[in-house]
């Protein structure tokens, strides 16, 4: 499964991601929870999808498992070392063919956040 996490797509299949065991372990997890812990990410390092792509990935196959409808999600820091209640995040539900469109392009170094924002996010919108 693909998912778009700010301007960036990711593998969320949880093959190689996690053990069985540590999928098991995050069930307890609530949505919120996971929420608040993108914000706690994105408050500390606001482009965390580009530093820190595996941690970005995981944090993706958390919001995946927790809101099966959505395969794409924004976090909006207003800068680093921020408090996380100041982090907005945002949710959608992309068509396979978007989503796949999106993954092409960021497989070629084309996704940036002026692209996402126009096909996604509607932000930079006049």
């Amino acid at each position: 499964m693909l998912y778009l996490l700010n301007d960036a797509v990711f593998d969320v299949d949880p093959k190689g991601l996690v053990t069985p065991h540590d999928a098991r372990r995050f069930e307890a997890l609530s949505l919120a929870y996971v929420i608040g812990l993108g914000r706690e990410l994105f408050a500390e390092d606001p482009l965390l999808h580009r530093n820190d792509p595996e941690r970005a990935r995981r944090l993706a196959w958390l919001l995946a498992t927790k809101q099966p409808d959505a395969n794409a999600a924004l976090f909006m820091a207003p800068a680093a070392g921020c408090a996380p209640e100041r982090v907005g995040a945002r949710f959608a539900s992309l068509s396979e063919e978007m989503i796949r469109a999106l993954d092409a392009k960021n497989r070629e170094g084309e996704l940036d956040v002026k692209t996402a924002d126009k096909k996604v996010w509607k932000r930079l919108a006049a």
